[in-house]
Formats: structure tokens, sequence, C-alpha cells
């Protein structure tokens, strides 16, 4: 089984590769996903997979029916990036303003590449007792105005029920082509965003004392929320604060009565959130003493991604059973959030690394990001195995 799955899969590669650039072509932004969804619920629902379409407004869900037996569900990210592609490659973005700058559509392809793996192997007869479920989701960059991203819209239109496992990936154009990363526990950190309006009031650049300068009074807020990194934190612990954006006043020499800070915090631990939280609102609600009325708005964010110990060491097993221990190594834990986090709060999973580094690597959320399209027809073949394994059960011997 193990070399019949590499070979169908470097079989599928030309296919995957069209696949992607065609998505890459057409990139779709969060929860505007339309033409990418209803080309991959075509896609699977031909290869017999039962499909449902608009789940979590514009997810899909599939399923493959092979008696009874658990649910293994695996999933891809739809979702594109609102940023202008640079680059001269013949699959360039035909959105203006829009890319496929993470990989989502790589994700995709090779979803659809499991899909194929596992249907011919319904086909013979060859597929364990279960369900196999497929879900496409929409929108992991981003939540909509209710603070919901797709993976929370997707569970709340029931997409994970009955669900026993989770799978998924992410390609890496920052790590090695052809390597796969897995780690147990804590993978990638819960995330909140921070909105932050300090409230002054304006008077003329001369004559400053009549006023209450927010924009003096918002950066004091900045360097003090640092505090709630460096002084109520452990060494020990991990959490980061980081404010990247700051608006405000209205000429050079007015005094601003108006300022807004947006940033972020991560975590792994929940009681570092609440401690990162209550140093954030510290730092800026202390500026009200000086004159300033303040609003500091937590959320919406994404819970930290805990890969299920024994579901990875089953999956990682069949990865090294596939390609060799050289090429399935340990994932080191990144400040990164992902919504496959609320996935993995429904049902135990493991959501790992595909390296698929350029010679000229490029960065995630980059107007250059591209990958090594020669992984597609891995990632296809891992997620394949890793379902087929889970179907027979987790752990040792099954």
């Amino acid at each position: 089984m193990t070399q019949t799955l590499i070979d169908r899969a470097t079989a599928l590669g030309p296919d995957l590769v069209r696949l992607r650039r065609d998505l890459h072509r057409h990139p779709e932004l969060g929860f505007r996903e339309e033409r990418t969804a209803a080309l991959l619920a075509d896609t699977v629902e031909a290869l017999g997979y039962r499909v449902r379409r608009g789940v979590g407004r514009t997810g899909v869900v599939a399923d493959l029916e092979s008696g009874d037996g658990p649910t293994v569900a695996l999933r891809a990210d739809m979702d594109a990036l609102p940023i202008q592609e640079v680059g001269e490659h013949e699959y360039r973005s035909q959105a203006p303003g829009v890319m496929h700058a993470c990989g989502h559509d790589a994700h995709c392809a090779g979803l659809v590449g499991a899909a194929r793996l596992l249907a011919e192997l319904a086909r013979e007869g060859a597929l364990p007792p279960g369900r196999v479920r497929l879900l496409f989701q929409p929108s992991e960059e981003g939540c909509d105005d209710e603070g919901l991203s797709g993976a929370m819209r997707m569970v709340a239109d029931g997409a994970m029920e009955g669900v026993d496992y989770v799978l998924g990936l992410h390609v890496g154009g920052h790590l090695p082509s052809g390597v796969l990363f897995f780690h147990e526990g804590a993978m990638l950190a819960g995330s909140e965003e921070l909105a932050v309006d300090v409230h002054g009031r304006s008077s003329h650049a001369a004559r400053p004392e009549q006023g209450v300068d927010a924009l003096v009074l918002a950066c004091q807020g900045v360097l003090a929320a640092q505090q709630a990194v460096s002084r109520r934190l452990g060494p020990h612990e991990q959490g980061v604060v980081t404010f990247g954006r700051i608006e405000g006043g209205t000429a050079h020499n007015v005094v601003a009565d108006r300022v807004r800070v947006l940033g972020t915090l991560r975590y792994f631990d929940p009681d570092v959130r609440e401690r990162l939280v209550e140093g954030v609102r510290g730092a800026f609600e202390g500026l009200e003493r000086q004159g300033a009325r303040v609003e500091v708005r937590v959320g919406p964010g994404y819970p930290p991604l805990i890969n299920d110990a024994q579901v990875t060491r089953t999956v990682r097993a069949e990865a090294e059973a596939l390609w060799g221990p050289d090429r399935v190594l340990e994932a080191t834990p990144m400040m990164g959030a992902e919504d496959f986090a609320v996935l993995a709060r429904e049902a135990p999973g493991t959501f790992f690394w595909l390296g698929a580094a350029l010679p000229d690597p490029r960065e995630h959320h980059s107007p250059t990001f591209d990958i090594d399209e020669t992984v597609l027809a891995m990632g296809a073949a891992t997620l394949a195995a890793g379902a087929l394994r889970l179907l027979r059960g987790a752990g040792p011997g099954a």
C-alpha cells in the first residue's frame, strides 16, 4: 500500500499542479470563494463524494462512505489575501490586489489529490470501514463582522458533527522542500486582535497645554504595554504583544484629539493570555489619569492549535513509512496562528508542515510568494495515508 500510494500520487502530480495554478490565477478573499468552492465541489462530486455546498457561508463538505467506522476529516483552506502579486510566471493572479500569498491554493490541490487516491481505493474495495470527510474551508485568514472565521462558521454549520479525527497541513515556503514537520501539543499560538482608541482634546500645536495630546499618550500606552510581556510573564513563559498600526491626527500643527492603535497578542497558555490582556488594558487605561478617555477592545481571535499526541504519533508513523524518517522531522512551535485550532477542539487531530521552499525561499504573505509545486503529490499521499490509518483507529497496532 505504501508504494502504491506514492506511485499513484506521483502520477497525479501534473494534474495537481494544473489545479493549483488555476486556483492561483483566480484567487478569492475570505467568504467570497464562490468560484473556488464550486470548482472543488464539482471535482470531488465527480469522484463519488456526497457534497454539501454553502457550509459556513462558502465552504464545502464532501463525504465518502465505506461502511460503519470512524469519520476522518481532512481540511484545506481556500481564501486568498488582499495583496498585489509581483511576478512574471504565467499563472500569476488575474484578480487585481488579490493573490494566494500563503499557499491555500496548494492546500486545496493537495486535498483533491488525497480525495482522488482515497476514491480509487474505495472503488477497489480497499478503503477501511468508515467515512472520509473533506472540508474545503473559507476564510482562514480573518473573521467576518461577527468575529467568526471560516472554521468557526463551518463548525456552527455542523461540518464537524460525528468527526472522530481531523487532519490538516500547511505548505511552508520557508521550509526545505519535501520534508514534513510534526509536533505534539501546542503547535501554533492563540491570537487576539487589539484595537485601542485614545481620545484627547484638540488644540493648536503652539498651545499644547490647552489640549490633551492623544498621540503622545497613545505612544506612552504602546511602550507601557510592552511591560505586559517583560514584567508579567516569567522567563520560561511564551507570549508577545505587537502593535503594527497607529493612525490619528488631522494636521502637522494640531494636537491630535483621537488616535487608534491596532495590534495583536499571541500566547499558548490561556493564563498567559489573561495576563497579557490585563497588562495591555492597564497600560492604556492608566492614560485616563492624564485626561484621556480610552477604549480597549480585545478580539476576535483564534485559540492555540493543540495537536493531539496520539493522533500526531499515528500520522507521523505513516509519514515515516512513506518517505523515510530522514524526511519527517520535529517542528518548532511558532507564534503564528491558524483557525484549524477550532477544528482540533472539536475532535482529536494533528496539523503539520509540508516544506515547499524554492531555491530562493519566499516569505508567506509576501507579494512574491510561491512554492515548489513538486510537493503537492507528497502532501496528497501523506493526507491519504493518515486517513487510511485513522480509519483503522489511532495508536500502535491499529
